[in-house]
C-alpha cells in the first residue's frame, strides 16, 4: 500500500469541494477510540462562511459514504477553514493575503522579514518593510505566517 489514506480521501473528496468553489488545502486522517476523525480544511478566495462549511461537509460525507476508502470503520467528519497561524504555502495563499502583515524565515537562514504584503505575483511578492518596498522570491521563503494585529490603524 503505497499511499496514505489521507491521499486516498482527498482523491474522494477534491472533487466535490472543488465542485463547490473551494480548495481543498489539506486532508488529515487520524484514530479516535473505535473510530476515525477526517479533517478537510477547505478555502476560497473570499474566505468560507459557515453555510459553505455546511454544504462542504455535506458533498463530502456523501462522497465518503459512496465509496470504500474508509471501510467499514464509522467516522467523524469534520471541515474548517485555515486559521492565521497557517503557513502561506502556495501563491493563492499570499493572495488571499494582501494587506496584512506576515513574518517570513528565509531559507538560507538570514535574519527574518516582517512587512505587509503589497502585490503579489507569480514567482514573488512585494512586501512593505521597514518603508521601503522589499521583493521576495517564493523559493527564498522557507516559513512565512501572517501576524495577528490588534491595534492596525490608519485604515492600513
Amino acid at each position: 500500500m503505497g499511499r496514505d489514506l489521507a491521499e486516498e480521501v482527498r482523491d474522494v473528496v477534491a472533487g466535490p469541494v472543488a465542485g463547490l468553489g473551494a480548495d481543498l488545502e489539506d486532508v488529515e486522517v487520524v484514530a479516535a477510540g473505535r473510530r476515525r476523525v477526517v479533517r478537510l480544511l477547505v478555502d476560497t478566495e473570499s474566505g468560507v462562511s459557515l453555510d459553505e462549511v455546511a454544504e462542504i461537509n455535506r458533498a463530502a460525507g456523501t462522497a465518503l459514504d459512496g465509496s470504500d476508502v474508509l471501510g467499514e470503520q464509522p467516522y467523524v467528519l469534520e471541515v474548517s477553514s485555515p486559521g492565521v497561524g497557517r503557513p502561506l504555502t502556495q501563491v493563492r495563499h499570499w493572495r488571499r493575503n494582501v494587506g496584512r502583515v506576515v513574518r517570513v524565515k528565509r531559507v538560507d537562514g538570514g535574519e527574518q522579514v516582517e512587512g505587509r504584503i503589497l502585490s503579489v505575483g507569480d514567482d514573488a511578492a512585494v512586501l512593505a518593510v521597514a518603508g521601503a518596498e522589499v521583493r521576495l522570491p517564493y523559493d527564498s521563503v522557507d516559513r512565512a505566517v501572517v501576524q495577528v494585529e490588534l491595534n492596525r490603524s490608519g485604515g492600513q
